[in-house]
C-alpha cells in the first residue's frame, strides 16, 4: 500500500475549459490526495469565474467551489505555489507551455501529444510500464519534469496486450477502432456528420498506435527506451457513440496458449497501481466479459469508475492466432483519469519528494 500524503496537494489544471480539462476538474474535485488550487485557460478566459468561462458538458454538476474560482492564464507565474499541473492543453500550444512550466520547477502530467515521443519523456500506462517513470530524472527542461499519458485508444490496446506480452509474447497486431465522439473534443465533429454515419479517418491516430505502443511496451535501459518490436496495422474510425473506444483486435502470439490461458492472463492481471492501492486504480484493471455481445460502450464503459477496461469475444483468428474486442472510456481512463493515476504513481514512488530534496 502506498503512503498517503499528509495533506492534500494543491494542483493546477491547464486548459481547464476544454472537455478533458473539465474531466480533470470533475475527477479532482473530491480527490483524497489533490485539491484544485488553480484553473488555467486561454487569455480570453483569464479573470472570469470558471462557471462563466466554461461550457460545462460533464455528466455531473459543476462543483460549486470550482465554479466560483477565477480562471488564470496558462503561465507558470500565475499558478502560485502549485508544483504539480495537469495539462489538457491542445498540442499546438502544449510544447512551449509545458516546457515553460517544467523550467519553473513544476511537474507537468500531460494529456497532450506534444512530448509523448520525446526520448526523455516517459509515456506511461501505470499498470503497463511504471518503471519508465525513472526516465524523468534524465530530463533537462529545468527543475520540473514532464510525464505523459498516451493517446486514449492506445491505452486500451496496451493494457489489454500487456498480460499477453508478459505470458506469451505478442508478435503482430491488427486493430480496427470504433472511437467515441468525445475523443474529438467539444467541437471536433460537425453535428451533421454524426447521424447515420461513420468517419473512417482520424488524423494521426493510426500513426500514434504504431509509435506509442512500441514505446510503452518497450524496455528502459541506459540508452533510453528500446521499443517493443510489435508491428501494428491500425484502422481508426469515428462512430456516433458519446464516450468509449471499442477496438477489434487480432494478434499473433510468440508462444502457444489455449483460450483458457489467455483469459487467465487477463483476469489475474494486476499492476503496480493495484498493488499500491492507489486511489484511482481500478480493481480489477481488466474485466473479461463472457457474453457473446460484450463489451458494449453504453453498458461497460463505466466499469471501475471508467478506469477499468473490458475484454470479450475471445476466439481463434484464421489469419493470426486470436481475436477479441476491448473497450475503454476515452475521457476517463484514456485522458484525465489516466493522467491522475499517473500522478498518484509518481507520488507513491517518491519521485516528486526526491526531486524536491535534490533541489535543496
Amino acid at each position: 500500500m502506498s503512503p498517503i500524503p499528509s495533506s492534500r496537494i494543491p494542483v493546477a489544471v491547464l486548459g481547464a475549459t476544454g472537455s478533458v480539462g473539465q474531466r480533470f476538474a470533475a475527477l479532482l474535485a473530491d480527490h483524497p490526495w489533490f485539491t484544485v488550487a488553480v484553473l488555467a485557460a486561454s487569455e480570453r478566459s483569464a479573470g472570469l469565474p470558471y462557471r462563466e468561462a466554461v461550457r460545462w458538458v460533464q455528466p455531473t454538476p459543476l462543483p460549486e467551489e470550482l465554479g466560483e474560482m477565477r480562471v488564470v492564464a496558462c503561465r507558470p507565474e500565475a499558478v502560485g505555489e502549485c508544483r504539480l499541473a495537469f495539462s489538457a492543453l491542445e498540442s499546438a500550444v502544449a510544447t512551449e507551455t509545458e516546457e515553460a512550466f517544467a523550467a519553473a520547477g513544476i511537474w507537468v502530467v500531460s494529456n497532450a501529444s506534444s512530448h509523448r515521443m520525446h526520448p526523455l519523456v516517459p509515456l506511461v500506462v501505470p499498470e503497463v510500464n511504471p518503471d519508465h517513470l525513472d526516465l524523468a530524472a534524465r530530463q533537462r527542461f529545468g527543475s520540473g519534469r514532464i510525464l505523459t499519458n498516451p493517446n486514449c485508444s492506445t491505452i486500451g490496446l496496451t493494457l489489454a496486450l500487456k498480460p499477453l506480452v508478459d505470458a506469451f509474447d505478442v508478435e503482430a497486431c491488427h486493430v480496427v477502432t470504433m472511437q467515441g465522439l468525445s475523443g474529438a473534443g467539444l467541437t471536433g465533429v460537425p453535428g451533421m456528420q454524426v447521424p447515420d454515419n461513420l468517419i473512417p479517418y482520424i488524423a494521426g491516430e493510426e500513426e500514434k498506435f504504431e509509435n506509442e505502443a512500441a514505446k510503452i511496451l518497450g524496455r528502459l535501459g541506459d540508452d533510453g527506451i528500446a521499443p517493443y518490436p510489435l508491428p501494428i496495422s491500425a484502422h481508426c474510425n469515428r462512430v456516433p457513440v458519446s464516450d468509449g473506444h471499442t477496438l477489434c483486435v487480432s494478434i499473433r502470439l510468440g508462444r502457444p496458449a489455449t483460450p483458457e490461458q489467455v483469459i487467465e492472463a487477463w483476469t489475474a492481471f494486476a499492476g503496480e497501481p493495484q498493488e499500491r492501492e492507489l486511489p484511482s486504480a481500478p480493481r480489477p484493471a481488466i474485466h473479461y466479459l463472457p457474453q457473446q455481445d460484450a463489451p458494449q460502450p453504453r453498458l461497460h464503459r463505466d466499469l471501475g469508475g471508467g478506469m477499468a477496461i473490458s475484454v470479450g469475444r475471445l476466439r481463434p483468428c484464421p489469419l493470426l492466432d486470436y481475436r477479441f474486442v476491448t473497450l475503454s472510456h476515452n475521457t476517463v481512463r484514456g485522458a484525465a483519469g489516466g493522467s491522475i493515476l499517473l500522478a498518484e504513481l509518481a507520488i507513491a514512488r517518491g519521485l516528486m519528494e526526491s526531486d524536491r530534496q535534490a533541489d535543496r
